[in-house]
């Protein structure tokens, strides 16, 4: 009988510590500051910090998770909430099935995280030379390429590719979800007044009628730059391209991984059942950071 008691004992001891790890949270912080010399302004972002994270004495790989579009100010409020970031990085660490690692998402309003064409507005230079090196100043994060990812949804998804061929330098692993990746004929074909909402930060008004396949454009549309990307600079960076089969924006994202296939740069593409919604976005976010924390892991 007392040696059943202790056996009982030892189980709920057991279950009870089990339970606490797999409670624990990390840290969600909202609407901290960077103050801004290229922006002229205080840009606002959201940090995830890992479960352990205050009393770690290690570095932490990062990923820079980047929105897509959605009711101004704060569309980084929505998109962080409603992918329940916090809630699939606790899940995923306290069961092993990412490693800990930062997550930064910052907001970038409707900039497509494009420069301005005139220079009044140059949101890639900040997101470069002011918001990595204040996060790897401020934060425990591993400053080295090797341990620097980047992702994101829609817009986000978008401006992730764009960064990592602008910059392959910088990450080692980028990923997208639904990106925004329009063809020369699709922006030709927009609405003037969504064009003007998507663009606007980055090329300012033009007329309608106007050209908008410029040499500016050239230098961020992602298709345009991977065929002028070389095989061996595009391969600095391991990239993971997600896509809806209902989503309207299929092909821009198709065209992009026929592209890669046939220069030969290794990526993972994958097809999901699903529209341009949150149902797509929520289910896809999983495999994305399983993804990037696989490509940490075998550093």
């Amino acid at each position: 009988m007392f040696l059943n008691r202790q056996v009982t004992l030892i189980f709920v001891i057991n279950f009870v510590l089990n339970f606490n790890l797999s409670a624990q949270k990390g840290q969600l912080l909202i609407d901290l500051k960077i103050n801004s010399k290229i922006l002229q302004k205080e840009i606002l972002y959201n940090i995830y910090l890992p479960v352990g994270y205050d009393s770690s004495v290690k570095k932490y790989p990062v990923l820079y998770l980047l929105h897509g579009s959605g009711p101004q100010p704060n569309a980084h409020h929505t998109w962080f909430n409603r992918m329940n970031i916090q809630e699939v990085m606790d899940s995923g660490i306290n069961t092993g099935k990412i490693i800990p690692m930062i997550v930064v998402m910052p907001d970038a309003e409707v900039t497509f995280y494009m420069n301005n064409i005139n220079g009044e507005y140059q949101y890639e230079d900040y997101f470069i030379s002011e918001l990595i090196p204040f996060i790897e100043e401020e934060y425990k994060s591993q400053n080295d390429k090797i341990f620097r990812g980047i992702a994101g949804g829609s817009m986000g998804g978008y401006g992730a590719i764009v960064y990592s061929l602008h910059h392959p330098d910088l990450f080692s692993v980028c990923a997208s979800m639904a990106a925004a990746i329009r063809t020369d004929q699709q922006i030709r074909d927009m609405p003037f007044e969504k064009f003007q909402y998507n663009y606007r930060s980055a090329l300012g008004y033009i007329k309608e009628g106007d050209e908008r396949i410029t040499e500016f454009w050239n230098s961020y549309s992602v298709l345009n730059l991977i065929d002028n990307t070389s095989k061996e600079r595009a391969s600095q960076v391991k990239y993971y391209l997600d896509i809806g089969d209902d989503d309207h924006l299929y092909k821009g994202n198709s065209l992009f991984h026929i592209r890669m296939r046939d220069l030969e740069i290794p990526h993972e593409y994958r097809v999901r059942d699903g529209k341009h919604n949150w149902d797509y976005f929520n289910e896809t976010l999983v495999h994305l950071i399983a993804f990037i924390s696989e490509e940490f892991n075998n550093r």
